[in-house]
């Protein structure tokens, strides 16, 4: 089978590289890169993506071997009917690593054409990390990163105001484009870089907040032979998403006028500080806190994705306690309307064509249930006086996943460094008595790094999550959920 590239798909259009994009993974590939796509093919957008590697390992070789060409296969439900579509994504053009080549880095940031950068590095990304240098090649953090980049750009082209960047991220963090503006500005600062850069990020570039929304499984393991016999290629690089896809951003008007993706035909909207706050908080609570709190409880109920969960009786009922519970009272709106739309994403979960896969799901947990579930659980406690029974087992849950195993089998558990050795202590410590557990329940709870706070310090919480812990780890996922259900004396 032929080798996807640019050689054996000759006469793709050329375009100069106007979008540098932090973050090589599946998401922005079936999302911003489709929609970049798109405005070349409908509104002459005549625009080439150039990824940047966030950190040291991730797809870069393979990206480059394929010159940047991969497949999205994009498949859903449409006026009742199952569709499923296939594309060519032509617009990457190449993704540099700048740990390991980082004079073609500073190469791109000195291209005149550079307009935009767009990023996703997780919701562990967009942070403050101390010690970092304007001259380190590259810095650590994204933040570090885009501080340099920019300084670099304002002296290559002397300030120029038509040389400022439109920053679009896409990072599943509340005002995520607030947030790096925020720590961007503090690196400015405490690297005493000049007055006028200060001014000229003020004045001339965007850091823009968005809200997506697409579920993509990424790399459809289970089938992938039969979808290369059908595009013709080996193509390690393709992608499977849902064709439903929505893209809500914060955005001056000169910069939304420069970005017409809201003119492609998409779901994309430029919206003020109010109308994105409420759509942020209804998606990210419900759908993306739907799948951060189920996820190690699925995972360790013994199922591998979305749908199989979602099949599950059991799995099916704690989903819809949760949202009828303990996440939908939480959230400002019309209550039909928010049911209406929670009934949707529950749809999406039971997409027939996506294989959405719980491990990837389970990427850098703890900072996702932070951010997803959190705020869920503290609001439903301030509301009601008791602590949300879901949350607090999916809370447990989590810290059962992170043992890193189901059974007798081990699993995978990908995070940054510090959580990984966080609970690679703390399980170390426990010696199978309810006094080790309780500490080590304390211990993660006390990680204020990931929490912003000590959720120690909420009333009852570290130990009902022991308690829950106890019963996963003593009983079996199964039957916690059923003694859940039993405790409420009706169906959860």
């Amino acid at each position: 089978m032929k080798k996807l590239n640019r050689r054996t798909v000759p006469a793709l259009p050329e375009y100069p590289e106007r979008v540098i994009q932090f973050g090589e993974g599946n998401f922005l590939r079936a999302f911003v890169d489709w929609m970049i796509q798109r405005m070349n093919d409908t509104l002459d957008f005549r625009s080439s993506v150039a990824v940047v590697q966030p950190i040291p390992q991730g797809l870069g070789e393979l990206i480059n071997e394929q010159d940047g060409l991969y497949h999205l296969v994009l498949e859903g439900i449409k006026d009742g009917e199952p569709v499923r579509e296939t594309e060519l994504i032509s617009c990457l053009t190449r993704c540099i690593n700048p740990y390991e080549d980082h004079a073609a880095y500073r190469q791109l940031i000195e291209s005149p054409e550079v307009r935009f950068v767009v990023s996703n590095t997780t919701e562990a990304g967009i942070q403050w990390v101390e010690g970092e240098t304007a001259d380190m090649r590259p810095q650590a953090s994204f933040p570090g990163k885009m501080t340099a980049l920019l300084h670099h750009r304002f002296r290559t082209f002397g300030g120029a105001p038509d040389k400022g960047l439109i920053i679009l991220c896409c990072e599943l963090i509340e005002d995520n484009g607030d947030r790096l503006r925020e720590l961007v500005f503090r690196h400015a600062r405490e690297w005493g870089l000049e007055p006028a850069f200060l001014d000229w990020m003020e004045y001339h570039c965007a850091f823009c907040s968005t809200l997506v929304d697409r579920i993509v499984p990424g790399f459809p393991r289970d089938r992938i032979d039969a979808i290369r016999d059908e595009v013709g290629f080996d193509d390690q690089l393709l992608v499977v998403g849902e064709r439903y896809h929505n893209w809500a951003i914060k955005a001056p008007d000169w910069a939304a006028r420069e970005f017409p993706a809201d003119r492609a035909g998409l779901n994309v909207r430029f919206v003020d500080e109010a109308e994105q706050r409420e759509i942020r908080n209804q998606k990210v609570r419900v759908l993306n806190g739907l799948h951060s709190a189920t996820m190690p409880v699925a995972f360790l109920a013994g199922f591998e994705t979305v749908r199989e969960a979602m099949e599950d009786p059991a799995i099916a009922r704690f989903v819809d306690g949760m949202l009828e519970r303990e996440i939908l009272p939480t959230l400002e709106g019309d209550p039909g309307e928010l049911a209406d739309f929670a009934a949707r994403i529950v749809e999406r979960f039971h997409n027939p064509f996506i294989r959405h896969e719980w491990l990837a799901i389970s990427l850098n947990s703890m900072s996702k249930w932070e951010t997803r579930v959190l705020p869920t659980l503290l609001d439903s406690l301030g509301q009601t006086g008791r602590l949300p029974r879901r949350l607090v087992m999916s809370l447990a849950a989590m810290m059962a996943f992170y043992r890193g195993r189901r059974g007798d089998l081990n699993h995978p558990c990908k995070d940054n460094a510090d959580i990984l050795e966080l609970y690679a202590q703390a399980w170390a410590w426990h010696d199978g008595s309810r006094e080790s557990l309780g500490g080590l329940v304390r211990t993660v709870l006390a990680y204020e790094k990931n929490w912003k706070r000590d959720l120690n310090e909420v009333p009852g919480l570290a130990e009902a999550v022991a308690a829950d812990l106890a019963l996963i780890l003593d009983e079996g996922m199964e039957s916690a959920l059923a003694s859940l259900e039993e405790a409420e004396g009706a169906p959860a």
